[in-house]
């Protein structure tokens, strides 16, 4: 396992003095490019090769949000190599080391040039080594459409979308999918499958349905073809 220790920021909290969702999410992210660097398989190794590991589904669970100032630890683990896929888990505690975040997580190795998914080589991968996956709710990567959704606003794109790779970073579409809800909600479960990449410029166009149990948000292009799915399991939050 890599981790690393931090405290909640300030610039990382809402109105209610607590780490957001996306808060949460940009520490799994930064761990896990943190864990790559760390062992000599970060973003340089992986651009001189045209090859990325692009994330395919989020699965989320959030016990406690994090006061700001709030000393917090950050852990990753590799789980699994399959084929052209990669599973990792991620996990957040508090200063007492009680859970208070932790996700699971599919990426599948790209090739660039030819944008499409690839094998990963043995070089590739072996010093990630693997470890037992966390016990979580079995799920399947796949999220269930309701049978009708509204249309939201559309929007652009923005330049503080975009990350390295030059499309929508993965954050990015749960913060989008945050913002178009119409009331705020305190989340303890997420899933996101992300199905195509965004690029500066395009039109996110979100659609929205809210079941008893669940809150999806679809964001697609102008075509009606999604980005990323998003689901949200919680509470209305005052």
């Amino acid at each position: 396992m890599y981790a690393f220790d931090s405290r909640v920021r300030f610039s990382e909290a809402d109105h209610h003095e607590t780490i957001t969702l996306p808060g949460i999410i940009n520490y799994f992210q930064d761990c896990s490019i943190f864990h790559s660097e760390e062992i000599g398989l970060g973003i340089d190794y992986l651009k001189e090769k045209k090859r990325a590991w692009v994330l395919t589904s989020w699965q989320i669970a959030v016990d406690r949000y994090p006061r700001i100032g709030e000393k917090i630890r950050t852990g990753t683990w590799a789980t699994e190599f399959t084929g052209l896929y990669g599973y990792r888990n991620f996990c957040m505690w508090d200063e007492n080391g009680e859970k208070v975040a932790y996700a699971n997580s599919i990426w599948a190795f790209m090739d660039l040039e030819k944008g499409r998914p690839c094998r990963p080589l043995v070089e590739d991968i072996e010093k990630y080594g693997t470890e037992p996956s966390l016990e979580m709710e079995q799920v399947s990567r796949k999220i269930r459409l309701p049978e009708a959704l509204e249309d939201r606003p559309s929007f652009p794109v923005r330049k503080y979308h975009i990350d390295t790779n030059e499309h929508v970073n993965n954050c990015q579409y749960v913060q989008m999918a945050l913002e178009v809800l119409e009331e705020e909600m305190l989340v303890k479960k997420l899933r996101v499958e992300y199905k195509r990449s965004a690029i500066l410029g395009d039109m996110i166009c979100p659609r929205t349905s809210r079941e008893e149990e669940r809150t999806v948000v679809e964001l697609c292009n102008v075509e009606g073809k999604p980005y990323a799915v998003v689901e949200l399991t919680g509470e209305k939050r005052c």
